[in-house]
């Protein structure tokens, strides 16, 4: 695949928490743009499409932060991972044990192809200084599991390496305006029974940053 260059990139994340290590490393860069988009799949949608339908010149969306890994994955915690497709996980009928998915009479898309150009390029460029970068399917859910239980049932049903609540929604978003988007986020926590004692938001966060920082130098090398 040719390296496709993007001149103007957007980097957002959910929150101003998770944004701010990468914001604070590319201070001065030209031609980076800096966006909170917001908690949720819904939050994320309407936050980013305002953003982009304002015609600001956008050629590719970087979407960070944190995430939960499930237990099966692989994955230990400030591990970091790149999003070769994301799925809404619970987008469908909720069943005792199990969610089934919606009608394939019904018009709604779950599930997304991230292995585009930009994809490419940026696991090629990570994998030089991160031996255990991990790729693989990425859920967004619009509540995050709080018992092992359930992240070991999502994590079977997709082949899964971790969730989070916003990567689906920029998907679709981006998918919308034509946009490559890249997903890349560092482990914060398990998916087991609930207990935040045990994680590491912050750390997380600026481990996802600098990873972020690392990949847009990388980037601009190969214009």
């Amino acid at each position: 695949m040719t390296s496709q260059i993007y001149d103007h990139i957007l980097l957002t994340a959910a929150t101003d928490f998770e944004l701010e290590p990468a914001r604070r490393r590319l201070a001065g860069r030209e031609n980076i743009s800096f966006f909170v988009c917001g908690v949720g799949p819904v939050e994320a949608a309407f936050n980013l499409t305002s953003y982009l339908a304002a015609g600001r010149r956008i050629d590719a969306v970087i979407n960070f932060g944190v995430a939960g890994a499930y237990s099966a994955s692989g994955q230990q915690l400030l591990d970091i991972s790149l999003a070769g497709r994301e799925v809404l996980a619970d987008f469908g009928i909720c069943l005792a044990d199990r969610i089934d998915s919606l009608s394939e009479n019904i018009a709604a898309t779950a599930d997304f192809d991230l292995e585009n150009n930009l994809f490419s390029q940026s696991r090629e460029i990570l994998a030089k200084s991160e031996p255990a970068l991990h790729c693989g399917t990425f859920l967004t859910v619009n509540c995050v599991s709080g018992t092992r239980s359930r992240g070991d049932y999502l994590q079977r049903k997709y082949q899964a390496l971790s969730e989070n609540m916003e990567g689906a929604a920029v998907a679709r978003t981006c998918k919308g305006f034509g946009i490559d988007m890249l997903e890349l986020r560092c482990i914060s926590n398990m998916v087991v029974d609930r207990d935040p004692k045990k994680w590491r938001l912050k750390e997380a966060c600026e481990v996802a940053g600098e990873k972020v920082a690392h990949l847009i130098e990388g980037l601009r090398a190969k214009d």
